[in-house]
This record gives C-alpha cells, sequence and structure tokens, in this order.
C-alpha cells in the first residue's frame, strides 16, 4: 500500500510516497481502508517542525514517526477480536497520526460512525478544525447567547466552523477576512464582517466579549484593547506570538499571555484542541441538523501532497483542503 512520509523537517519537497505493507490489525484495533484526509495547520507545522516547542513531542532533530496527517473518513476492513462497536463495512471518520496512507490501523477511541446524513468529504474534514473551534469558543471562550464574539481569521479550516458554531450558540458574531471571503463569510451567518485589508479592527470603537484568534498577527496589546474589561481572548496555536516566532518568542508570548490574565480581568487563553469523540458526536450531530456544514475548498490526489500542503501555508484556503486516497 501507499503512505505519505517525511524523513525531516523542512519544505513540502520532504513529503514522499512509500510502498509498505498493509497493516495487522491488532486484538483491539480496527484496520480502515482511507478515502478521504483533511489537512491541517497542524500538519505543516509538524512538516516543518516549527515552532520549536512542537519538536518536544515530535522529535527535536528529526520526527521520531514518519508517518503523516490526522484526519480521515474512510470504510472499515478487519476489526480486532476484541472490539465489539465496530463491524466490517462500517463507514467511520476520525483522527489519529499517520492518516495520510491507503490503509490505517487504528483504536475505536479514535473514530465514531459516519452517519448517512454526511458524505466522506464532509466527515473527513471535520475532526481537529471543527473541535478547535467547538473547544475554543465554548470550552475556553464560555460563549453564551447575546455575547460578542470577535473571530480573527473567520475564512479558514477552524474559522468557518467557528462563525457557525458561536451562531449556534446564540452569540452576534463579527468576522475578520479578507476581501474576496466576504461574502463566504456572510453565508455563514456572521453578522458583522471585517475586511483586513480595508480596516483594522484593533482601532475601531467596538469591545467584545469573546475574541477568537485563529490567524493575524495582533499584538496581546491590540487585543486587550478591544476587549471587554472581563472579557476572554482565546489564542489558537501559535497565534499568541507576532510573527509567528519559531524561537524562545513563542515561550515568552504564551508567558506574557498567561501574566496578563492573571493581573487583568481579561483572559488569554492559548490552546490547542484535544480529541473528544464525544465532541465528534456533537459536531456530526450539529451537521446533521442544518446548523453547521463544512466548508470545503479543493480537492488533490494522494501524489498532490507536496502541492496542497504548499497551498495550504499560503493561508489562502477558504475552509478545508482535502487529499483524495482511494
Amino acid at each position: 500500500m501507499k503512505i505519505i512520509e517525511r524523513r525531516k523537517y523542512g519544505s513540502a519537497k520532504v513529503l514522499h510516497i512509500a510502498e509498505t505493507e498493509i497493516p495487522l490489525v491488532g486484538d483491539d484495533q480496527v484496520l480502515v481502508k482511507v478515502q478521504l484526509v483533511s489537512l491541517n495547520a497542524y500538519d505543516w507545522h509538524m512538516m516543518r517542525g516549527t515552532p520549536y516547542l512542537v519538536r518536544i513531542m515530535s522529535g527535536f532533530f528529526k520526527p521520531k514517526f514518519a508517518g503523516f496527517g490526522v484526519d480521515f473518513a474512510g470504510e472499515i476492513t478487519a476489526v480486532g477480536r476484541n472490539v465489539s462497536e465496530f463491524k466490517i463495512g462500517d463507514a467511520i471518520f476520525g483522527g489519529a497520526d499517520g492518516a495520510l496512507a491507503e490503509y490505517f490501523a487504528i483504536s475505536p477511541q479514535r473514530i465514531i460512525h459516519k452517519s448517512k446524513g454526511l458524505t466522506f468529504e464532509q466527515a473527513a474534514a471535520i475532526p481537529m478544525a471543527g473541535m478547535t473551534a467547538l473547544q475554543g469558543l465554548r470550552d475556553k471562550g464560555r460563549i453564551g447567547p447575546g455575547q460578542k464574539v470577535l473571530i480573527i481569521g473567520a475564512s479558514g479550516g477552524v474559522g468557518t466552523f467557528a462563525v457557525q458554531i458561536a451562531k449556534s450558540l446564540g452569540a452576534e458574531v463579527s468576522a475578520v477576512c479578507s476581501t474576496q471571503n466576504l461574502e463566504l463569510v456572510r453565508s455563514l451567518g456572521a453578522d458583522h464582517l471585517i475586511d483586513y485589508t480595508r480596516e483594522d479592527f484593533a482601532k475601531s470603537d467596538k469591545r467584545y466579549d469573546v475574541i477568537l484568534q485563529i490567524a493575524g498577527d495582533h499584538k496581546l496589546s491590540e487585543l486587550r484593547r478591544v476587549l471587554n474589561s472581563n472579557g476572554i481572548a482565546v489564542l489558537i496555536g501559535d497565534s499568541a506570538v507576532p510573527n509567528r516566532q519559531v524561537g524562545f518568542g513563542i515561550v515568552i508570548g504564551l508567558l506574557k499571555a498567561q501574566m496578563l490574565s492573571r493581573i487583568l480581568g481579561q483572559k488569554f487563553l492559548p490552546m490547542l484542541a484535544k480529541r473528544s469523540r464525544e465532541d465528534l458526536l456533537l459536531l456530526s450531530a450539529l451537521i446533521e441538523s442544518g446548523k453547521v456544514f463544512p466548508v470545503i475548498d479543493r480537492s488533490y490526489a494522494l501524489g498532490e501532497i507536496a502541492a496542497a500542503i504548499t497551498y495550504l501555508e499560503t493561508g489562502r484556503a477558504k475552509g478545508k483542503v482535502l487529499i483524495e486516497i482511494s
């Protein structure tokens, strides 16, 4: 079978197709024939090994694990003898490292059934982006009906989910994106649109209860200015650090966010999504109900992985970028 590997850190040139045996399924695993994989900012951070903090878990000088990709959707082709929740032929989706492969052995705790109301494309697009948006708004931001929410980076993979989830939770949503993405973000239900090429929200008189920063290089002082006195700013990934510094700058940025949260009424909370079957089920239900739908920009073939992740790195993707495996 074919898999995508990277044996060192670097640009998309480090990714290559390798041939290997179809994995044997363990007693507590299922074997999945992967149909689609969706890419995330997490993937290109793992590819480049930046910011350098990621190397603490992935290997300092080179990746400990050669596999690549996380979010996927597919069909079960074999079931371990201790697995009772799933059977051969079940359509499923979920996430785990090494998903960019024709076949993939995985724990049942990392997947859920794909309902008939979801396409494989929609299912593959959900896990990391959907959970990041949901957990950022609900768990970190603690948003509720009537609150004013600012989403910075509203047209990307996480942002398109965040706009819709915030609206489903009753918030009044202001969304920051570029000119060419205004109509897309409006269609997702945003109440107010801010074109960052023409307007700087940080210089506005508007104030927000919750800010979700996914993209952009705004300083904490700029976020403080537009955040209510007891508001919460949720900083996704490395967005706590202006200019996305790769060295000790990110540590300083994160420490500064924590310090400000302790001495001010305002909170600045960095976050990374946690894998959760319960949240996958909730997101699946939101999509089936029509309250949320995954935005998919484009799909690439497995052999086009370098082009796909290079496009994702530009920051111009509208929603999710998919890789077709089968």
